[in-house]
């Protein structure tokens, strides 16, 4: 792999939305509201900052409106919402959502698990929402549409690469400019993730392109690097690699944001996110949701905070 080139990579933190959705202990709106000001304030350009989805499906993030509506909107900085159907699109936009994330499984088996319809009927309903916006005079929210489950699914196992790809070419015929490639349950690894990467920006600019990758397998930050050094250049990632997909067994969290910025810190590669304020912001989740989180940046300090001499090699 080839790293001399310094081209910046672009993190868009999904704690607020991925992140927490998963949690069992509910989570205050106003602590919601506080933790995404808090990455405003590091430097981050988009925020998945919630999702507008059934409250009984997804009860931790029932809040959503509350959220966008009490958010202290920094100037640049992208707050995206998640909408799986046109209901949740026309919440989303009352909210003054700046971008919607539409999201539907390459997989039959995970779609239905997730968003209980065929992908024909998820399809279907994109196009209602695109129609939706599109219908909105001066609209300045953009569309983004995820492929989940593309490097593989739970239950059906590998996935067509071919499909995948043409599921991303028909999001785009649709009018939706952004793409996302998920890796829903960490089932990617690095030589398919360049693969697939370079496929998709047959057909998708790097500008266009998001990359969520998730470490079950403990495979996240070296998928990045493949996918980065395949042409990808943006990337989502969760403060202290909290997440999960609900209706995924084995899902376990997203990359860490801190470890992701970390690693590129010292590789070089500019993310423009304040490392020393992730860290910072890092160490009070446990105290949010109520236990330990899996980031490995913010227990072990990064590699510039060195550690005293003990004062017994002083007397060698």
């Amino acid at each position: 792999m080839n790293f001399e080139y310094k081209e910046p990579l672009l993190v868009q933190e999904v704690a607020s939305r991925d992140g927490l959705q998963i949690e069992t202990q509910w989570v205050e709106t106003a602590d919601k509201i506080a933790l995404i000001d808090g990455l405003s304030a590091c430097g981050f350009t988009r925020i998945e900052a919630g999702s507008f989805v059934s409250p009984k499906a997804i009860p931790a993030l029932r809040d959503g409106d509350a959220v966008f509506n009490g958010i202290a909107r920094r100037e640049g900085v992208i707050y995206v919402a998640l909408v799986p159907k046109v209901k949740g699109a026309e919440r989303a936009l009352a909210a003054n959502a700046d971008e919607l994330n539409l999201v539907m499984s390459a997989s039959q088996t995970h779609n239905r698990a997730n968003m209980r319809m065929s992908c024909e009927l998820s399809l279907a309903g994109f196009g209602d929402i695109v129609r939706l916006v599109d219908g909105i005079q001066h609209a300045k929210v953009s569309l983004n549409a995820t492929v989940a489950t593309a490097f593989g699914c739970p239950f059906e196992g590998r996935i067509d690469e071919d499909r995948v790809v043409s599921i991303a070419r028909a999001y785009r015929e649709m009018g939706i400019a952004g793409i996302t490639l998920a890796d829903t349950t960490g089932m990617a690894n690095p030589r398919q993730v360049a693969r697939l990467v370079s496929r998709v920006l047959e057909h998708v600019s790097a500008a266009d392109l998001t990359l969520h990758f998730h470490n079950t397998r403990g495979l996240g930050l070296a998928n990045v690097l493949a996918a980065y050094d395949a042409g990808a250049r943006r990337f989502d990632a969760a403060l202290g690699g909290l997440g999960g997909c609900p209706f995924a067994p084995g899902a376990s969290g997203n990359i860490c944001t801190e470890d992701l910025v970390n690693m590129c810190d010292e590789m070089g590669i500019p993310t423009g996110v304040d490392l020393q304020k992730l860290i910072a912001l890092s160490r009070t989740l446990p105290a949010l949701v109520g236990h330990e989180v899996s980031g490995q940046v913010a227990k072990a300090g990064r590699n510039c905070d060195l550690h005293p001499v003990p004062e017994y090699v002083l007397t060698i």
